[in-house]
C-alpha cells in the first residue's frame, strides 16, 4: 500500500523572509540558552530565544539530570583542588581561567538553582552532600528530583517580568550566523520555521550559540540513527555555525567516548552509583580501574579490559543492600533516561540478581563532557567579535550541566552591554543561508535524508573512530569532501525534512573538522580519545598546546598549534611554557595504497 502523496513546499524567497530583531539572540533553549536568556534579560537587554524543539523539553536536560558532577561547595573543596584535578584530567591541555569560573562561580550556581526550586541531596545536618568520584576530590551532587530540572527552567522563562524581555520562538532553527562584512563582528542569524517553512533572519547586538555537543557525528552499534548517547537532536548545528562566522575551534580531535549500558546506549551511570558503591567490573568481577571517573585515560583501560578475555564489562550494583539498590533506581529510572527500568524489565534484568552490561559510546564532539569546542574566554567569548558560546558547545574541558549554567550566565552577563543590529544584513550570507535550507526541495525524489545520513556516519565510524592512523583519517577526509555533493543532493519534501538534511550538513562539517584536527595532532594523548597508532607517543616538547582550527578567507580550513598559557595552579605532571603560536596551515593527508602497474604481477 503506498502512502498518500505529501505536496513538496514552496520555496519562498529571501525578500519573503520574517524579520526579527533583539538585543541579544539566543540559539538553542537548553541548560546554556536558558540560563543566557535569562541573564541578558535580567540586565535589561531584549532577548530573542530560538529553539528549534520546544524550550519546555528541549536540549539535553529535557528529561531532568540525575547530579551535579562538579559542585565545588566551600568547605567540601577548593576551587583550586578543582582546577588541578580537570588539569590532570585534560592531559594539560587547557585554560585554567575557563575552568577557574565554573570552580569559583558553580556553588552560586547551585544556590541559584535551588532559589528556582531545584533540590539538591542534603545530609541529616542539612549540609551539601557531595560524593566522591573524580580521582581526587569529592564535587558530585546528586539530585534526588533532578527530573524536574527543565520544567523549573522553563518556569522562569515564563515569568511576567522574564515575558517582557525575553522573546521565544520555538519550532525556529538558525543555520547561519551572519557576520558585518567590515569588521566580522556577529550582527544576527539566518534560519527558518521548521514547520512551515517560513525563512527567518534576525538582526541582534550580540549572538550566543548554545547549541549542545555534536552527539550524531558516529553511528551507534545498534545502527539507529538517533540512538545516541547524546541527545541526538544536537547534531552539531553550533560548531558548524561558528566555523562558517570564522570563530576559531579547539580541542575538536579529543572525542567524546563513554561507557554505556550495552545495546540501550544510555549511560549506566557510574557518577550515581559509584557514590553508593557501585564499581565497574570485568566478567570476573574484578574491579579493573583505579578511579570511575570519566576520562581519556579510563576509556583506554576500558577498551583494554573489554577486548580481552576479562570481558565484557559490568557496573556492579548486585552486591549492594535494598534500601541503596532502591534508591538507585528511584534516580535512574526517573530522570535524564527514564526508559532505563523498562530496558532491564524486557530482559528480565534486575539490579539485585543482574549486573549491566556495559559498552563504548560511538564517537561525538563535546566541549563540556571532553574539551572539543568552540575556543571561548573565560567570559564565553568566541574569537569573533560580539559571538559566545556555552555549554558543551564551548571548549571548557570537563564542564558539565553546572559550568553550562555557569557559562550561560556568563555569555549573558557580557552580552547584555549590546544593542541591536540597525544596519543591513549581508545580503550574500542571507543568499547562502537561504540555498542550504532550501536547496532539497528543488530535487524532492533525491537521496533521503537517512539514507545519507547513515553513509556518511558509517564513514567516521570506519575512519574516524580511535585508534586513529594517517591513513584512515585521510580516507575520512577524502569521504566527507566526497560527500559534499551527495549532501547537496538529498531530497526533501516538508519543512521537517528540510531540518532534518541541514543537519546532515552540520554532521559533514564536524566530521570534517574531527578527522582534520586528528591528522593535525601528530602525538598521541588524552587515551582513547585521541590514539594515534603512528604516532603512539604523548609528545609534550612538541604538543602541550591547544590545537585551533578555523576557516580561511579562501574557505580552506587551517589549523594554529597554540601553546597552553602558565598554570595559575601548579601541576607537576605538566610545565607549559607560553610563547608564540606554531601556524601549520592546511593539513596534509597521508598518501594511502593506489592500484599499481598493470604490467607486472607484484
Amino acid at each position: 500500500m503506498k502512502g498518500t502523496p505529501v505536496d513538496t513546499l514552496v520555496i519562498p524567497s529571501p525578500a519573503d523572509a520574517t524579520e526579527l530583531s533583539c538585543d541579544v539572540l539566543v540559539i538553542g533553549g537548553g541548560t546554556a540558552g536558558t540560563m543566557a536568556a535569562l541573564t541578558a534579560a535580567g540586565r535589561g537587554a531584549d532577548v530573542l530565544l530560538l529553539e528549534k524543539a520546544h524550550v519546555r523539553h528541549s536540549g539535553a536536560l529535557a528529561m531532568g539530570m540525575d547530579g551535579v558532577n562538579n559542585a565545588v561547595v566551600p568547605g567540601r573543596a577548593e576551587p583550586d583542588d578543582y582546577v588541578a584535578e580537570i588539569t590532570r584530567a585534560n592531559d594539560g591541555i587547557v585554560d585554567q581561567s575557563t575552568v577557574r569560573q565554573t570552580a569559583t562561580r558553580g556553588f552560586g550556581m547551585v544556590k541559584r538553582l535551588e532559589s528556582y526550586g531545584v533540590k539538591f541531596e542534603k545530609d541529616e545536618h542539612g549540609e551539601y552532600a557531595v560524593r566522591q568520584v573524580h580521582r581526587s576530590g569529592s564535587y558530585v551532587l546528586p539530585m534526588p528530583e533532578g527530573k524536574d530540572v527543565k520544567k523549573v527552567l522553563y518556569r522562569q522563562l515564563r515569568r511576567r517580568e522574564m515575558r517582557e524581555r525575553i522573546r521565544i520562538e520555538n519550532r525556529v532553527m538558525p543555520v547561519r550566523v551572519l557576520t558585518h562584512p567590515d569588521d566580522g563582528r556577529a550582527v544576527g542569524a539566518a534560519g527558518f520555521d521548521t514547520r512551515t517553512g517560513a525563512f527567518v533572519t534576525v538582526r541582534a547586538g550580540a549572538v550566543i550559540l548554545a547549541t549542545g555537543a555534536c552527539g550524531r557525528l558516529g553511528l551507534p552499534a545498534s545502527g539507529y540513527l538517533y540512538g545516541t548517547y547524546e541527545n541526538p537532536t544536537n547534531a552539531g548545528d553550533g560548531y558548524a555555525m561558528a566555523y562558517h562566522a570564522g570563530a576559531a575551534l579547539t580541542g575538536i580531535e579529543c572525542f567524546q567516548i563513554n561507557p554505556l549500558i550495552k545495546d540501550y546506549n544510555g549511560p549506566a551511570c557510574a557518577y550515581v552509583a559509584n557514590p553508593f558503591g557501585g564499581y565497574q567490573v570485568n566478567r570476573h568481577g574484578e574491579r579493573f580501574v583505579e578511579s570511575d571517573y570519566w576520562s581519556g585515560q579510563m576509556m583506554s583501560e576500558f577498551a583494554a579490559e573489554l577486548a580481552s578475555d576479562r570481558g565484557p564489562v559490568y557496573l556492579k550494583l548486585s552486591h549492594l543492600p535494598e534500601e541503596t539498590v532502591s534508591a538507585v533506581e528511584s534516580i535512574l529510572h526517573s530522570t535524564e533516561r527514564p526508559t532505563r527500568g523498562t530496558f532491564h524489565e524486557g530482559r528480565g534484568h534486575d539490579y539485585r540478581t543482574h549486573d549491566i552490561e556495559m559498552h563504548i559510546s560511538e564517537i561525538g564532539l563535546c566541549g563540556g563532557h571532553s574539551a572539543s569546542g568552540v575556543r571561548v574566554d573565560d567570559h564565553a567569548r568566541t574569537t569573533v567579535p560580539r559571538l559566545y558560546a556555552a555549554g558543551d558547545l564551548a571548549c571548557v574541558p570537563h564542564n558539565y550541566m553546572i559550568g553550562a549554567f555557569v557559562y550561560g550566565d556568563l555569555a549573558g552577563e557580557d552580552a547584555a552591554r549590546y544593542r541591536a543590529y540597525g544596519g543591513e544584513l549581508p545580503r550574500d550570507q542571507v543568499a547562502a543561508a537561504h540555498e542550504l535550507v532550501y536547496r532539497p526541495l528543488l530535487n524532492p525524489d533525491g537521496p533521503p535524508q537517512p539514507q545519507v545520513e547513515y553513509k556518511l556516519r558509517r564513514f567516521v565510524n570506519d575512519y574516524v573512530a580511535p585508534p586513529k592512523s594517517g591513513a584512515r583519517l585521510s580516507l575520512a577526509v577524502e569521504a566527507f569532501t566526497r560527500m559534499s555533493g551527495e549532501i547537496a543532493g538529498m531530497g526533501a519534501r516538508t519543512a521537517h525534512e528540510l531540518m532534518r538534511c541541514a543537519e546532515v550538513s552540520f554532521i559533514r562539517d564536524c566530521a570534517e573538522m574531527a578527522a582534520r584536527a586528528s591528522l593535525a595532532r601528530t602525538e598521541s594523548r588524552w587515551g582513547l580519545y585521541h590514539e594515534r597508532t603512528d604516532h603512539p607517543e604523548q609528545d609534550d616538547a612538541g604538543w602541550l598546546h591547544h590545537l585551533d582550527l578555523r576557516k580561511s578567507a579562501s574557505g580552506a580550513m587551517e589549523f594554529t598549534a597554540r601553546p597552553v598559557e602558565p598554570y595559575t595552579v601548579p601541576v607537576p605532571e605538566f610545565t607549559p611554557v607560553a610563547g608564540p603560536e606554531r601556524w601549520l596551515g592546511e593539513v596534509e593527508l597521508v598518501p594511502v595504497a593506489t592500484a599499481g602497474p598493470r604490467d607486472a604481477a607484484p
